[in-house]
């Protein structure tokens, strides 16, 4: 009994230390599959809930016209003896353009003058005649017939003497023809007809054509259902007009709206509408294609997020809030309208809570988070400048976010801020997940320039 005892002990012994070695790695694994620790941080781009004013848009493609344009043709036969232009030049009202051989009708200045000296001559013979004449009718001495007969005569040359007149009158208007003046300023175009040839004043063709540059017009047009919206501001006053490049993405003129057109087009139930550009720099050219951006009101101190931000949700459109504990909260919000890369809140947010802008796909509420930068600045479309435009443009940032507790130096920095990076959370919507859309469901980056007219109206009201 006691040898048996004696060796058990002397088995356990030798055991023991194998079962412990043997057992501390399996705790060890234990411990890292279980959830004693946080878990990992979802890095997202976020960006601050602001308010600005929003002007209101609806935009139009276009057409560039020239305020005026000439097609200048001769109004007498005759060579072209001088060019005083080049192709292209500006010129002035007044300004001699061309010349077209003035000798012939200096010639028929002078014949008409001839004939006036010499009418005139023979019209102071008849009425000193006349004279005479009613002398000797008064003594008796002739006949009241011969009196008549001289009286005549007279008339016949104050007659003659007029036409002669109208005939000088005529010459030196044909002589005035010679010279080709521009009626406008404006830009010469190609040349037609060039020195020593004959012109016509039956030519179907014009010699050149000038047209006016500055100012400058643009032809639009805009959806039948947006004319009320339009006609309800233009009484207010003269609308602001943007026309931009063909990408949309550099403005080239600002200018007023003009006019509408008195008429809607019945097969494209669109309206037609002419707005004026001073054009100083010589940006828009005739016939030039544009995009045209009406600005019909401004929405003063709106709500705003990026266009981004917005998610669609079963029950509507939402946002992923990130809340002071870097965690997710799920915010339905309302959408008003959507211009450019921001979209307009009317109910869900305030100012000053962050929203993811990228990332949605891989939350959920209460997923913990690490926000990695910050969005660029929201604009609206016509608050785009040309350097903003431009690709190598920099975002500019909207403010610091607070550090995550969970993320270390290697993801925010020492001061616990977000650099962009080329793998970086951007400010457009994420490619995976769902889109972003407005309150009429569309994308912010497509279409969101126009404004429908349902969200106009809607907007007009304290928006002004």
């Amino acid at each position: 009994m006691r040898s048996r005892t004696f060796l058990a002990l002397v088995i356990a012994a030798l055991l023991g230390p194998a079962g412990c070695r043997s057992s501390a790695p399996e705790k060890a694994k234990n411990a890292g599959r279980g959830g004693a620790g946080p878990p990992p941080a979802v890095p997202v781009a976020v960006a601050t809930v602001t308010r600005q004013d929003v002007p209101i848009f609806l935009t139009g493609l276009g057409s560039v016209q020239a305020y005026n344009t000439v097609t200048l043709k001769t109004r007498i036969d005759g060579q072209i003896m001088a060019v005083y232009f080049r192709e292209g030049q500006e010129v002035h009202k007044g300004q001699a353009l061309a010349l077209i051989d003035p000798r012939p009708y200096e010639v028929a200045l002078q014949t008409a003058k001839a004939n006036l000296a010499r009418d005139q001559a023979q019209l102071n013979t008849a009425k000193a005649n006349l004279a005479r004449s009613k002398a000797l009718l008064d003594a008796g001495v002739v006949a009241l017939q011969e009196y008549q007969t001289q009286e005549a005569t007279a008339g016949q040359f104050e007659g003659t003497v007029k036409a002669d007149q109208a005939a000088i009158e005529n010459a030196k208007l044909n002589l005035a023809y010679t010279r080709i003046v521009s009626p406008i300023d404006g830009r010469v175009g190609l040349r037609m007809v060039d020195q020593g040839n004959m012109v016509h004043a039956s030519d179907t063709n014009g010699m050149l054509v000038v047209t006016q540059m500055r100012p400058i017009a643009a032809i639009f047009t805009l959806p039948q259902e947006q004319l009320p919206d339009v006609l309800a501001q233009t009484r207010k006053g003269k609308l602001t007009v943007q026309a931009f490049s063909s990408n949309d993405q550099t403005v080239l003129a600002t200018g007023k709206l003009e006019t509408v057109d008195n008429q809607i087009d019945p097969a494209t139930g669109t309206a037609r509408l002419k707005a004026v550009f001073d054009n100083k720099d010589g940006a828009l050219w005739p016939n030039q294609f544009v995009n045209i951006h009406l600005e019909l009101a401004t929405t003063k101190d709106a709500l705003v997020i990026p266009a981004a931000a917005v998610q669609r949700g079963p029950d509507g459109d939402l946002a992923y809030v990130m809340k002071d504990d870097h965690k997710i909260v799920i915010q339905p919000v309302t959408i008003a309208l959507t211009q450019g890369n921001i979209a307009v809140i009317s109910s869900g947010l305030q100012a000053g809570e962050l929203v993811v802008t990228e990332g949605q796909d891989k939350l959920q509420a209460g997923t913990f988070v690490s926000p990695k930068m910050v969005s660029p600045k929201m604009v609206a479309p016509n608050m785009i400048s040309p350097s903003m435009a431009s690709p190598g443009a920099a975002p500019q940032s909207a403010g610091a976010l607070p550090a995550s507790p969970a993320s270390g130096p290697s993801a925010t920095g020492s001061s616990g801020i977000g650099t962009a990076s080329s793998g970086g959370a951007a400010s457009e919507p994420a490619a995976s997940g769902t889109r972003p859309r407005g309150a009429a469901g569309t994308s912010g980056h497509s279409s969101g320039n126009r404004a429908s007219p349902s969200h106009t109206a809607e907007n007009l009201g304290s928006g002004q």
